[in-house]
């Protein structure tokens, strides 16, 4: 299938966009849709790798984990959890050490061979060539954001030692400022009133960030969200990451929505999507690509999985949904 190019950002399936004509609610995923994360989470993935393979693991020549390698562990469906993804970068740099294979093709080829179960799959595909017993055991990972040492890491590196001894009630061993002050927000004040007119307060958010670390950078445009039947799923159990509909689910029905419109930009976010409307639950998927390093290969991605809408920003939303 391929989408026409309607205008400047704007991908379409001809043939299926007039379900949009039905929804009633907008549910967005945050990270690479409301806020652009490139210089946050996703330095903050770069920084922490690097920290735990030289000071914990004891290698001193890693390669750097890029934004092409993030988008690859991204797009496999299975690490809407940056921390997840550290992990799993982590333990393949780790392992191509102890093989002593290139690690870049090392790491492509854990890439390929990952799915949705994300760190499941790694470890996995991982130990079936090599013991990595050392590093899980030191990292203990999964656990606690609060005691586990890679969370404990990330969370410092990302959040800055005010913010993160105010989440977590302890002192950082970091002293500079947190990643997340690099957060860029695309959404603004107007977009939100447009979305209002159409849907009448029925929006809401579904995204892998605790609640607040949203309101530290969305600041007071969060009340223009639905809180109620939102869900912010650092705040959940891991049983409840994505792509699980549950949390999905959970809001359309808060909302008594009967057509939803979910905005996001990961694959996790369009399986979620399509699992919720096999559940009953009628989910249309918006995927926003410009946020990401390479957005043509993030469209081609959605158009091969059968996205029937692609926006470069969701500051395009109102053109596609007939609110100008």
């Amino acid at each position: 299938m391929t989408l026409e190019k309607k205008s400047e950002g704007i991908y379409v399936d001809d043939s299926k966009i007039s379900m949009i004509d039905d929804v009633d609610s907008i549910i967005f995923d945050c990270d690479g849709v409301l806020i652009d994360i490139t210089k946050s989470y996703d330095l903050a993935i770069i920084q922490t790798t690097q920290y735990v393979l030289e000071n914990i693991a004891k290698i001193n020549d890693a390669i750097d984990v890029d934004f092409k390698i993030i988008e690859g562990f991204k797009s496999t469906g299975g690490f809407n959890d940056e921390v997840d993804l550290t992990y799993a970068a982590i333990i393949s740099l780790v392992a191509s050490k102890k093989l002593n294979q290139d690690q870049t093709a090392f790491i492509w080829d854990v890439i390929k061979n990952s799915d949705s179960t994300g760190i499941v799959s790694v470890e996995k595909f991982i130990q079936s060539k090599v013991d990595i017993s050392e590093i899980k055991n030191k990292l203990s990972y999964p656990g606690a954001h609060h005691d586990n040492p890679l969370y404990k890491i990330f969370d410092q590196l990302f959040y800055g030692p005010k913010l993160y001894e105010k989440l977590f009630k302890s002192q950082s061993n970091f002293t500079q400022s947190g990643l997340i002050d690099n957060d860029k927000v695309i959404l603004n004040e107007l977009l939100l009133q447009q979305l209002d007119k159409k849907f009448n307060s029925n929006i809401s958010m579904v995204t892998g960030r605790g609640k607040e670390s949203v309101r530290y950078s969305l600041g007071a445009l969060l009340k223009n969200f639905d809180l109620n039947n939102s869900v912010f799923l650092e705040d959940e159990s891991r049983e409840l990451a994505k792509p699980n509909p549950k949390p999905l689910v959970d809001s359309i029905k808060g909302m008594t929505s009967k057509s939803c419109l979910y905005v996001g930009d990961s694959m996790e976010d369009f399986i979620m999507a399509k699992k919720a409307t096999e559940q009953g639950c009628k989910t249309i998927f918006c995927g926003i690509i410009g946020t990401s390093k390479n957005p043509h290969e993030k469209l081609e991605l959605f158009e091969r999985n059968g996205a029937i809408l692609i926006l470069d920003s969701i500051n395009l939303l109102p053109k596609v949904l007939n609110l100008e």
